[in-house]
């Protein structure tokens, strides 16, 4: 049986991962509030990131806060992201890799004894705690009641909603996350962005309907850019700016394919910006930081900022104060999601990006949840991926395109990004690049061996039943043959649905 070697596994590959109370107090003389804004499905389409949209309220707090320019999440997928930042390490040290497991009591996956989230230790400090806007996609058995002083789960944030920070008591710091829409697109702005405006990276080709879906992005990252403002100006207007620490971030790139799911910059580069008017001495205001960093760093330093001691479990190091070592490299995973049954696993670094496919038996864009009909007609949100489809059928796409839609995949790819920022041609079988591809592998076989990465041992009988309970003939790939020979039924539609 696969063990949870997550206390001396952690220790050992992650140097300070645990401050005493009295390192942690060095940044929380006076304590402060802590709130995130999480915005979901968005890439950097910020102005103050380089993009080429009218995002004024970030672009504003962007000069006066600290611009991490390359900040990568751990995984580029909602539920195994949102469940490490919960517990300050990589999903698939504690077996929450698969997305959207622990949904059916026989499958249900818990924390080792002795785990706390963060807001449960935030909470244990003396912190009010609380999450607006709905959004508690976690891998493991969780109590709401227990994190949260007030879980509200009634959608993303709009203007207008109340601030759960104003139930506290008198005097009482607050930890709190509100949720905005990020790419999600259930809004627009009153006027749509020009479609002439938006850059398209160059693995897509320009055609009207891919420029038609950046231009929605664009647009949604400007209704979340009002949504900051609002929150920004209660915050304000309640006086509690000053000892806010304040940072604004997203969980993953764009809900697009090769984006959202996939190890690249695509779906792991996110936006992440961070501000502290009190501590100016620990974030100076107008800096712009250009070492890669980790977004799950933020579990780490929002304990440090608190002044409360980081755990030995935790894979996280703070972004403050004397004890802030960069790191040399950064991983990413992806295994199931939904039905879809993958495992990548990647590795950042300053100069490279390395991917491993660990099964090549399948293509890049094998049965997914984005291929229901009804979402790739023409105008629906993903209309883009069939165009893109057709293009391949046709030859009409460049070699730096065409690679990710064909019908096999390679073991390994490594891009260099000095002169391939959009990741469109694989190095790993460029003998010049050997040595990096060597250097690459290596840290990798390091992490999965120290941290016992639990996606290298086959997805419990359990777990794979319960996912063919909710996709039923969806779930096509060989993993779940055993599950539909003890029970076939699960390979047919419900009834009603065909």
């Amino acid at each position: 049986m696969p063990r949870l070697r997550f206390v001396v596994a952690a220790a050992a590959f992650f140097a300070l991962t645990s401050v005493t109370s009295a390192g942690a107090q060095e940044a929380a003389a006076a304590r402060p509030n802590v709130l995130w804004i999480w915005a979901e499905d968005m890439s950097p389409l910020l102005g103050c990131y380089g993009a080429p949209n009218e995002t004024p309220a970030l672009d504003a707090f962007a000069k006066r806060a600290v611009v991490f320019e390359r900040t990568y999440t751990p995984t580029p997928v909602c539920s195994t992201c949102r469940s490490s930042m919960m517990v300050g390490a990589y999903a698939s040290t504690f077996g929450l890799h698969n997305h959207r497991s622990s949904r059916r009591p026989a499958a249900r996956i818990n924390l080792p004894d002795g785990v706390k989230t963060l807001p449960e230790l935030m909470r244990a400090a003396g912190y009010y705690t609380f999450n607006l806007g709905g959004k508690h996609d976690y891998n493991f058995v969780h109590d709401l009641r227990a994190m949260f002083d007030s879980p509200d789960g009634k959608g993303f944030y709009r203007p207008g909603k109340a601030m759960p920070w104003r139930n506290r008591k008198d005097g009482q710091p607050f930890f709190g996350i509100i949720q905005v829409q990020g790419g999600k697109e259930r809004r627009q702005p009153a006027t749509p962005t020009d479609p002439k405006r938006v850059s398209i990276p160059a693995y897509y080709a320009d055609h009207p309907s891919v420029r038609s879906f950046y231009t929605r992005q664009y647009d949604s990252a400007r209704v979340t850019d009002d949504d900051f403002k609002h929150a920004l100006a209660e915050l304000e207007k309640d006086g509690l700016r000053e000892n806010t620490l304040l940072v604004f971030f997203t969980d993953h790139g764009m809900r697009s394919v090769r984006d959202k799911q996939f190890c690249y910059d695509g779906g792991l580069h996110v936006p992440f910006i961070m501000a502290w008017p009190a501590r100016k001495d620990l974030l100076p205001p107008g800096t712009r930081r250009p070492e890669i960093t980790s977004a799950l760093d933020l579990v780490a330093t929002t304990l440090y900022a608190a002044g409360v001691p980081i755990p030995r479990s935790m894979e996280c190091r703070t972004l403050l104060g004397k004890t802030y070592r960069p790191r040399r490299s950064i991983v990413a995973i992806r295994d199931r999601c939904d039905f879809t049954i993958d495992r990548i696993r990647g590795v950042r670094t300053d100069r490279f990006r390395y991917v491993r496919n660990q099964l090549t038996d399948r293509p890049y864009t094998q049965p997914n949840y984005k291929d229901v009909p009804a979402r790739q007609r023409p105008g629906a949100v993903f209309h883009h991926i069939a165009v893109m489809k057709d293009l391949y059928a046709k030859g009409s796409l460049s070699p730096g395109q065409a690679w990710f839609w064909a019908d096999h995949r390679p073991a390994e790819e490594l891009y260099d990004h000095t002169t391939d920022k959009d990741e469109t041609k694989n190095l790993a079988s460029d003998p010049e690049f050997a040595a990096q591809l060597a250097y690459h592998r290596g840290l990798l076989d390091a992490w999965i061996e120290q941290t016992d990465d639990q996606g290298q041992y086959p997805e419990p009988f359990e777990s794979l039943k319960a996912t063919m309970q909710r996709w039923r003939e969806r779930c096509v790939n060989p993993e779940y043959d055993a599950v539909k020979k003890r029970f076939p039924d699960l390979a047919k539609p419900r009834e009603g649905r065909r």
